[in-house]
Order: C-alpha cells, then sequence, then structure tokens
C-alpha cells in the first residue's frame, strides 16, 4: 500500500455552550499572534455570523479561516498548504486561548473533517473501480438510462467507547480527475475541558488523520489489485 494522499481539505467545529461572540476578545487573540510572530491568520473582521480571522485567498477554492460562532469555533483550511500537524496547533491553540479568554469550562463536542484525494493504481477510472472492485455491481447500473457521474460508498461507524469517535466516511469518484479517489473522514468526539482541551484537540486532528491512513487507505487498498486477465 504506497499512496500519496493529497489533502484539500481541513475543517474543526469545537462546540462549546452558547455564548455571543465578542468581537474585541477575537481582535485581542488576533493582536496576541501578531506578538509572537507571524500570525497564521493575517486578517480580523467581523461579519454577518460573527468575529472572524483569515488569510486572503491566493487561488480558486482557497479558504483559511477561523470564525467564532454563538456555539463553535470553526477552523478551515481549504485547498491550502497548510499541513495537517500546522493545522492542529492552530486551531488547538486558538481554542485553548479562546476559553481562558471567554471562561469557557468544557467544550461540548469537537468535530475535524479531513477531505483528501488519492490515485487508483491499477485502475483508470475511479468510478468504475468503486462500482466494480469495490462494491461489485456488476450489469446492475444498466437499469439506469445514462451512466452515473459520480460513483461512492459512504459508512458510517458509531462510538463504542468515551474516548471512541463516531466516524462518518466517504468514498467517491472525483468528477475532476477520473484517476482519483475522493476520500472524507469526519471524526466526532464527545467533550473536553478547557483546561486539557489544547493537547486534546490537538491529538484529535491526528487521530483523524491515523483513521485515514491506517484503515481507509488498508479499505481501499484491499480492492485496488491488477483485474484477472
Amino acid at each position: 500500500m504506497h499512496y500519496q494522499p493529497r489533502t484539500i481539505a481541513l475543517l474543526t467545529e469545537v462546540v462549546h455552550p452558547p455564548l455571543a461572540p465578542d468581537p474585541r476578545v477575537v481582535q485581542r487573540l488576533h493582536n496576541e499572534t501578531y506578538q509572537a510572530g507571524p500570525p497564521p491568520w493575517a486578517s480580523f473582521t467581523v461579519g454577518e455570523s460573527g468575529p472572524s480571522l483569515s488569510n486572503a485567498a491566493t487561488h480558486p477554492g482557497h479558504v483559511s479561516q477561523a470564525t467564532f460562532l454563538p456555539d463553535r469555533l470553526l477552523v478551515r483550511e481549504e485547498q491550502s498548504a497548510v499541513t495537517v500537524e500546522e493545522f492542529a496547533e492552530r486551531a488547538a491553540h486558538l481554542a485553548g486561548r479562546y476559553a481562558a479568554e471567554r471562561s469557557i469550562g468544557v467544550f461540548l463536542a469537537q468535530v475535524v473533517t479531513l477531505r483528501t484525494l488519492v490515485n487508483a493504481r491499477h485502475q483508470r477510472d475511479t468510478r468504475a473501480f468503486l462500482a466494480q472492485d469495490v462494491m461489485d455491481l456488476g450489469e446492475s447500473l444498466s437499469a439506469f438510462t445514462r451512466p452515473p457521474a459520480t460513483v461512492g460508498l459512504r459508512l458510517a461507524f458509531t462510538s463504542s467507547q468515551a474516548e471512541q469517535p463516531a466516524i462518518g466516511l466517504r468514498i467517491e469518484s472525483f468528477n475532476a480527475d477520473p484517476r482519483s479517489l475522493f476520500l472524507e473522514v469526519q471524526a466526532t468526539f464527545g467533550p473536553v475541558v478547557s483546561a486539557s482541551a489544547a493537547d486534546a484537540l490537538r491529538q484529535r486532528v491526528h487521530a483523524t488523520y491515523q483513521v485515514l491512513h491506517t484503515e481507509v487507505l488498508e479499505f481501499v487498498a484491499q480492492h485496488d489489485q491488477p483485474r484477472e486477465a
């Protein structure tokens, strides 16, 4: 199994008890990042959804933003050069500082979403790969009057232990590139007290990435084999 995942989106939602966003607090946090060195986000703005920190988009689809909503902190990096390690550090540090500034004693949940692309090794069209090699649909798609533009599989795994996240998984063909598989792992974690939030939130981002590497790619590899002549 030798895949080179190309991460196209990293998102985390850190849910807290309802709290009206305070732009002054977010501005202080923004100023604080400048004092510590090159800031993760260059701009501070207040929009309809609340205060946010962001970087200017450098190409189509690029989003780099942290938004402070009434019940959660949403951090997004889409089509970005930010690594998983950098993303985990940014989100965890920001959530920890925000909790301290707003006296948030507990985060109610954390949702981590990872989207990535990988190339199938033995099939050039991932629609055929998913329909035939993964789901073994045979000729059943002939019931439709036209071929599907996208083929995909969705799986959900519930949590059976306190520290185990619920996992939602999407494995789909990618319209922009027939050889690429679109993989999405969404992990939903339970509460964490703010005193230990920074470490826990950081580890949860890495744990979600591990699910991709140790489970999802292994599943793909089991089916991504040369076809018999």
